[in-house]
Order: C-alpha cells, then sequence, then structure tokens
C-alpha cells in the first residue's frame, strides 16, 4: 500500500447527471482505520441536496419507466464494464477508507460489477405481463427508490440496489454511509461514465439525520430500501408509514452455527472461525453463536484456540491478513465494550481478551475473541456484537440444538455442519432464518436474500428482489 495517499476532497453530490456543489455545507473528515490518519474529507449533503436528488429521479422516471428491456440491459451491461474498469481504484479506496484486504477489496467489486450482469439476466427471465384467469396483469415499475446504504458493505449494497432499480424501470436516489465517500464517489462517477440518461441515479452525502430523514418522508419515494442496524430501520420505517411507501430492509443478525455431533469437527471449527470473523466480523450474517455438543466443549475450545491463532490480525495491505481494523473509533470501543461485558457476565474467556493485538496499537484493531460457557441470557449472546467476538453455547439433543438456534430476536443466516446432508436439512426446515449454510459458505446472488423477524421485510437479489420494485396492475377487458 502507498501510505503517502495524497488527501481526497469530496465536494460534489451526482443530480440529474451532473456532479454540482451540495448546498450543504458540514464537512467531515475520512479517516483510515488502519493508521488513524485523515486519507480526505467530504462535503455533506442537505435536505435541500436530497428534495434536488428526488426531484430529478421523479422526473426522469416519466421516460424511463418506459424503456425496454433491451435499453435497460444495455445500460446495465455498461455499468458492469465502467466498474470493472475502476476495480483496481475501488480496491485501492475499499483498503484505505473501510480497511479491507487486497483479496477482500477485489472480491467485493467483482460482486459489485457482477450484480448488473445478473440483475439483467433476471430482468430478461422475467414476465412482466401475465395473464391470470381473465386478467392481464402487467408489472410496472413503483416509483423513485431511495437506496440507504452501510459501511461494511459499501459497494456491493450500492450495486445491487442500483441494478434491481435499473431491472425494474425504477430511477433512484442514493444515500451511502458518510463513512463510505470516497468509495461511493467512485462509483457515481462509473455510473456517469456508463451513460445513464440524466436524473435515473442520483448520490447524495449526508447524515441519516439530514439526507436520510428527507428521503423517509418524501411523498415523491415510492419505496425505501436500506441495510442497516435495526433501530435506523424502525425510525425510517415510522417515517414512512405516513406516506405508505414500500419499504425493505434487510438488517442485523445473531447467527446460530449447529454443529452437529457427526460433523468432522476438524473442518468445522475453523469453518466456524471463519463464518464469524470474516469482514472482520463487521457482517450481518456472522456466524457469532457456535452451537455444539456438551460432551464434546473441551475439544472445540482446543480447535478454536489453534483456529484463532492460525488466523491473522494485521494491516490490509500485508499478505494473509484475515482481520483487519474495526471501521471507525466508535466500532472499536463498541466491542470493545462488549467483550467487557462478557468477561464481567462470567462467560469463559479461551481466546483474545480487551485492548489491541500486540504490535497493533495504532489503529482500530481488536483482538479476535472467543467465550464458552456462554448461556443464552447472557449480553453477547443476544445483542449483535459487529466484530470478531464468538459466543459457544452447548446443547444435549438435536432439539435443544433448534431450540437455542431459534431463541433470537433475529433470523437472518444460520450455519449446520454434518456428515449427513439429510439430518441437515431437516434441521434447516426448523431454523428460522432467512438463509441457511450446510457445511460451507457459498455464495448465489440469484437467490433471495433477507431475513425472518427483526432481521428485516423483504429480499433482495434475483428474482425475488425484481419483484420488491414492481407493483402489479390488473386490467380486466369486457367485451
Amino acid at each position: 500500500m502507498n501510505r503517502n495517499v495524497k488527501i481526497k476532497l469530496i465536494d460534489k453530490v451526482y443530480i440529474n447527471g451532473e456532479f454540482v456543489k451540495p448546498d450543504g455545507t458540514e464537512r467531515m473528515d475520512i479517516i483510515n482505520p488502519s493508521t488513524e490518519e485523515v486519507i480526505g474529507h467530504v462535503v455533506l449533503g442537505n435536505e435541500s441536496d436530497a428534495r434536488k436528488a428526488i426531484g430529478a429521479a421523479k422526473e426522469a422516471f416519466k421516460s424511463f419507466s418506459k424503456t425496454s428491456i433491451a435499453e435497460r440491459g444495455q445500460m446495465l451491461e455498461r455499468i458492469h464494464d465502467a466498474i470493472l474498469s475502476r476495480a483496481a481504484d475501488l480496491n485501492q479506496a475499499c483498503m484505505e477508507e473501510y480497511g479491507a484486504t487486497a483479496k477482500a477489496g477485489d472480491f467485493r467489486t467483482r460482486i459489485s460489477a457482477d450484480s448488473f450482469l445478473l440483475a439483467k439476466e433476471a430482468m430478461e427471465a422475467y414476465e412482466f405481463t401475465k395473464c391470470i384467469g381473465k386478467a392481464k396483469v402487467v408489472l410496472e415499475p413503483v416509483g423513485v427508490i431511495a437506496a440507504l446504504t452501510p459501511w461494511n458493505a459499501n459497494n456491493s449494497q450500492i450495486a445491487i440496489k442500483v441494478a434491481t432499480a435499473i431491472s425494474a424501470g425504477c430511477t433512484i436516489v442514493v444515500k451511502a454511509s458518510e463513512f463510505s465517500s470516497i468509495q461511493t464517489q467512485i462509483l457515481a462517477e462509473c455510473f456517469h461514465d456508463a451513460g445513464l440518461p440524466a436524473g435515473v441515479v442520483n448520490i447524495v452525502y449526508g447524515l441519516g439525520t439530514t439526507v436520510g430523514a428527507e428521503l423517509s418522508r418524501n411523498p415523491d419515494i415510492a419505496m425505501i430500501s436500506f441495510t442497516g442496524s435495526v433501530n435506523t430501520a424502525k425510525a425510517i420505517h415510522h417515517s414512512a408509514v405516513d406516506t405508505m411507501k414500500r419499504v425493505v430492509l434487510e438488517l442485523g443478525g445473531k447467527s446460530a452455527n449447529i454443529i452437529l455431533d457427526d460433523a468432522d469437527f476438524t473442518k468445522a471449527i475453523p469453518r466456524a472461525v471463519t463464518s464469524c470473523f470474516g469482514n472482520h466480523g463487521q457482517m450481518c450474517i456472522a456466524g457469532s453463536r457456535l452451537l455444539v455438543p456438551e460432551h464434546r466443549l473441551d475439544e472445540v475450545k482446543e480447535l478454536i484456540k489453534q483456529a484463532v491463532a492460525n488466523t491473522k490480525v494485521g494491516y490490509p495491505w500485508e499478505e494473509d491478513t484475515f482481520i483487519g481494523p474495526m471501521m471507525n473509533e466508535n466500532q472499536y470501543k463498541r466491542v470493545q465494550r462488549y467483550i467487557k461485558i462478557g468477561m464481567e457476565e462470567g462467560a469463559d474467556l479461551v481466546i483474545g481478551g480487551e485492548g489491541h493485538p500486540k504490535g497493533l496499537e495504532k489503529g482500530y484493531f481488536v483482538k479476535p475473541t472467543v467465550f464458552a460457557n456462554v448461556t443464552r441470557d447472557m449480553t453477547i449472546a443476544k445483542d449483535e456484537i459487529f466484530g470478531p467476538v464468538l459466543s459457544i453455547l452447548t446443547y444435549r439433543t438435536e432439539e435443544e440444538a433448534v431450540e437455542i438456534a431459534n431463541d433470537t430476536e433475529y433470523g437472518l443466516g444460520a450455519y449446520i455442519s454434518s456428515s449427513n446432508l439429510e439430518k441437515a436439512s431437516i434441521i434447516a426446515s426448523q431454523l428460522i432464518a432467512g438463509t441457511v449454510y450446510i457445511n460451507d459458505v457459498i455464495l448465489e446472488m440469484r437467490a433471495p436474500y433477507g431475513g425472518f423477524k427483526q432481521s428485516g421485510i423483504g429480499r433482495e437479489c434475483g428474482i425475488y428482489g425484481l419483484e420488491e420494485y414492481l407493483e402489479p396492475k390488473t386490467i380486466l377487458i369486457s367485451d
């Protein structure tokens, strides 16, 4: 990594096909979480900027909603190509601004680009007009979309929401996390370079209390697609109800990882560490509750120690680093607080603990931490920590394992390890979760993604994601 990074200034928002000076004047520092150095500044927009972006999207919708599948398909292909042409810039920005490793940054960029081709594929396979009995049912674009995206998956979340909006014939206003402004700016340039009609995609930097609030309440927004925390989602949903907006909410999780007694523990335990500590533990689908047979707890603890010891915590630009820094100081303090709570509530500290890893005192690095003898009533077993902290709970029967796994207000994901796929599939059917991974994590972005209970409303990706952006109209003709 080049440590002599030129300070970046982002002082334009993207509205109606142009990069323009915002009405907002508040300026925020962008900080590299690995070094705590200021690497840029962003000028935040305000409610006025949000209204201008909404107005541009509303005007563009009049003609864009009538474009053909072929026209939109060409746009999606051009965006895909534009993102790939900026892959190196996106990867570098993701490393500097978020702390992602080079490998993870490249993976994120490929997912972002591929989202547009997958949206094209779903659009071309979809029946926008259907005959049901005597009725003709036409699936029409719902209108102007507001997309609010998080810092832990900035590029892919913007890509998925924008790609789906375009495939449905909707226009969109994006408010990405202000902590991800450099990455977002590069994506805005990609959309511009792809030659989209003015107003189809608009991007405004700003806070949730200003830009986000305006998007939530403005009557010209037809739907909100939000990825983030449960508390923020509740505020958005309350605000959106006054104008009866449609909402798609992809929220938090406290996913259980059930290791059945017949699993190969030498493989399942290292995978469990990866499923919890991936993306530095800052992912909503992290397998942060590890459920193991009670009589094998000592064996699990030894395997956990080995797996964590083999998991490198370090600077993103160093080879083999798997866990980088927390996103910012507040996130670092949050994780430290939960580690302290775990010890105070009597959980058994297997490895890790409070403070910085040795040699990484500068930056927002935390020790990957594992607790054993965690009970269901403990805070670390209930709250989404959003960091590399794993809680081990034990069970005596498979029925009890399912009961523990479902004993959460969340329902985003779950994991199962077993040598018996039939048994694992039966257990998967009993879990209250939007996605269940059996034996390993694989990616299928054509399948729907979302959660049960307080993990969200609606789904993203593929045909199911497309339908969230469409409104059915029934036409009945009497002869």
